[in-house]
């Protein structure tokens, strides 16, 4: 069995207030009135046949305070350049997710990883596609850049695209939102996009303005904590700030989870 490594690769903790504009923050500070906090960590996912990405963090597209460096530079301090990367699948098709895909430090857009295959759900770009022209033009050609220009895969609602990784369509914080699971013999992750983004969402009920379908998240959050716990599945949360990664380690009626930071 290949040696597993999972690294988060943090790009930054923002504030993003209802214009969704992501201004960088301290990332022991609270977030000014109105806004919400939140951290930015895609997941680089080694074993000896694959070096996976799952979801591709911000980019230069959805922050003044950011840019392609912060995760190429991620990257290289674990020994990765931007060829080396071979598969990429992307939780649901919001700017945060997947805005590293391309960038322009060149002054026009580039594919960021020239050689991934990039997994998305089929019904979510479509449904983005038909959009796209209502937002502003960066973003529609972003869109029309990778639309033409990546190795793009589209996934069915639930499918195993490469032999370690499952993704299952859960809808809820957006109608075509997945949650990407790798599973290679005791080594089991799940990230559930911004179902459970933060390590709060744990032991918080809660209904989020900002879900497609809150009751949806409401029940794939619990659905997906039992199994975590029945099934020793290691959490990936991408907007968590401290621990990203962490494990189901108890459970009390009462207290709810135990969370045991990796």
């Amino acid at each position: 069995m290949s040696q597993v490594t999972v690294t988060p690769l943090y790009e930054g903790t923002f504030a993003v207030g209802m214009d969704k504009v992501f201004n960088r923050m301290n990332r022991h500070d609270a977030p000014p009135k109105a806004t919400l906090k939140l951290s930015i960590h895609p997941f680089l996912i080694r074993d000896e046949a694959y070096t996976i990405l799952f979801d591709a963090g911000l980019g230069d597209l959805v922050s003044p305070d950011s840019d392609i460096d912060v995760l190429l530079g991620n990257l290289e301090e674990q020994g990765i350049s931007e060829y080396d990367v071979t598969d990429i699948f992307i939780s649901h098709l919001h700017f945060d997710h997947f805005g590293g895909l391309a960038h322009r430090k060149s002054g026009f857009w580039e594919l960021t990883f020239p050689d991934a295959r990039i997994w998305v759900s089929e019904e979510g770009w479509a449904k983005r596609k038909r959009y796209i022209d209502q937002q502003r033009e960066e973003y529609a050609d972003f869109f029309y850049f990778l639309d033409s220009r990546a190795d793009l895969h589209f996934l069915p609602d639930d499918s195993r695209p490469i032999p370690p990784v499952r993704v299952w369509k859960s809808g809820g914080h957006s109608e075509h939102h997945q949650v990407l699971f790798y599973e290679n013999g005791e080594d089991r992750f799940l990230m559930a996009g911004d179902v459970i983004g933060r390590r709060i969402a744990v032991n918080r009920s809660f209904k989020a303005k900002f879900d497609f379908d809150p009751n949806r998240s409401m029940d794939v959050r619990t659905e997906l904590k039992e199994l975590a716990y029945d099934e020793k599945y290691k959490i990936l949360a991408y907007h968590e700030t401290d621990h990203p990664v962490f494990q189901l380690s108890g459970y009390e009626q009462k207290k709810g989870y135990s969370v045991e930071h990796l």
